[in-house]
């Protein structure tokens, strides 16, 4: 049996590929949430929408401190593999839940496999490094998504024979679930017309948990929304500290966290988008629409080499001009890199399929 976790937002499109893929194959499988995001906006809506079984566990950690969040994983999944002793563990992307379950298996001899393998900013501020860091040196098989991941892993010693350039699990998502997205239109309900608006989100902590940087992206954000309508989806954590600065922000237009589907839709039909999400800077590469992100660097540099995402940092004075010159039509119209054809999982799970027969 193959042991298959997703923790938060991000990981269901990372994962659903994957699992549907071993479902249909009839792999004896196993499902886990840890219940790193568990409200019905940010979790319940991805399974439906992604058409994913729903856990055959949920661990229901919620939320907390770094430290007390990987703890609470980590001892609830221990006992998750312990009872069922799986065969191999998969775990994706780069958030809490990702390293805590990878660290429980391996410490009970539990093979791991790391989906979204290499990717680095080589920034130590970001917690996600770590994480990814971590699970890459300690998993068993590492299937990258773009070129630069398995340099990466190279580079740090790892086995080539451990590494396995697969393509993107996410853009198998995306691919899977575009045409019904902008079926339904999204943009309709927010009184918009396609190619017309800026699409936002932010939730990273070093921009939304600084008061001052917070303010300054406010500032930066009420200025081009002079120029384009701007739709800002609230992660959770940003609409606390929006709330608690409790300042104007108009002429940006705050929403509720939106299901896979709408944001989809609304992305795909975006005239821009403005992120300091990782995986947002994949999708709006695979779908052609302008990015800027919120970033002085990115763990996916082939969204740059190739794709249509820009560097805009994150002070004013760097944002504007990019943005400025993006909305005037002076942005990359970028091409898909390699494999990110949606059937990245299908390499996944034969290789899984090799590796277990091995």
């Amino acid at each position: 049996m193959i042991c298959s976790v997703v923790g938060a937002r991000p990981n269901f499109m990372k994962m659903a590929p994957v699992v549907l893929e071993a479902k249909r194959r009839g792999m004896p499988h196993m499902f886990v949430h840890t219940g790193q995001h568990y409200d019905a906006a940010m979790s319940t809506v991805f399974f439906d929408e992604l058409k994913m079984p729903r856990p055959d566990t949920y661990l229901g950690v919620g939320s907390g401190s770094h430290a007390e969040q990987t703890a609470r994983v980590m001892i609830a999944f221990e006992r998750v593999c312990v009872e069922h002793r799986p065969r191999l563990v998969i775990v994706a992307g780069d958030v809490n839940s990702t390293l805590a379950c990878a660290l429980a298996a391996v410490k009970l001899d539990i093979p791991v496999a790391h989906v979204e393998a290499g990717l680095r900013s080589f920034d130590r501020t970001m917690p996600e490094e770590y994480n990814r860091l971590l699970t890459d040196h300690i998993a068993d098989l590492l299937f990258t998504s773009e070129p630069s991941g398995s340099v990466n892993l190279r580079n740090e010693g790892i086995a080539a024979e451990r590494i396995h350039f697969v393509g993107n699990c996410m853009i198998d998502s995306l691919r899977a679930h575009l045409a019904s997205a902008v079926e339904r239109k999204p943009w309709k309900q927010m009184n918009l017309e396609p190619g017309t608006y800026g699409l936002l989100t932010v939730h990273r902590p070093a921009m939304v948990d600084d008061a001052v940087k917070l303010e300054q992206l406010r500032k930066v954000l009420r200025e081009i929304g002079g120029s384009v309508p701007l739709l800002f989806p609230l992660h959770p954590r940003t609409r606390k500290r929006i709330e608690t600065l409790g300042h104007d922000w108009s002429p940006v237009k705050l929403v509720d966290p939106l299901g896979y589907l709408d944001f989809l839709g609304l992305m795909a039909k975006a005239r821009i988008v403005l992120t300091d999400s990782g995986g947002i800077q994949e999708e709006t590469t695979a779908l052609g629409v302008p990015c800027a992100t919120l970033r002085d660097n990115t763990e996916r540099p082939v969204t740059v080499e190739m794709g249509t995402n820009r560097l805009a940092g994150t002070k004013p004075e760097q944002i504007l001009p990019v943005v400025s010159a993006m909305l005037a039509g002076h942005n990359s119209h970028g091409r898909v890199p390699d494999l990110w054809d949606g059937h990245a999982a299908v390499r996944v799970v034969d290789t899984i399929e090799q590796w277990m027969g091995r």
